[in-house]
């Protein structure tokens, strides 16, 4: 269903926090739909893995929305 579809600025931009955008602006903007999407798999990794952010994994839930999110073809 369209309504269905997880949308970057809706849902995945909100993931990031402030923090988070600050300390990889030196690679990338995570609020930034094109560097997201360039990135999405090496992040995608990080997060599977736990060690983004810095401060600690991110839930279970928020892990699948970004995987769905990539896996839908990475809306805007």
């Amino acid at each position: 269903m369209a309504g269905d579809l997880t949308g970057f600025e809706t849902d995945i931009k909100p993931l990031f926090r402030e923090v988070d955008r600050r300390s990889m602006l030196r690679s990338f903007d995570l609020w930034s739909y094109d560097d997201v999407s360039r990135h999405a798999d090496a992040i995608l990794d990080r997060l599977r893995k736990g060690n983004m952010p810095c401060d600690g994994p991110w839930p279970p839930a928020q892990i699948g929305l970004f995987e769905r999110w990539t896996e839908s073809g990475k809306p805007q």
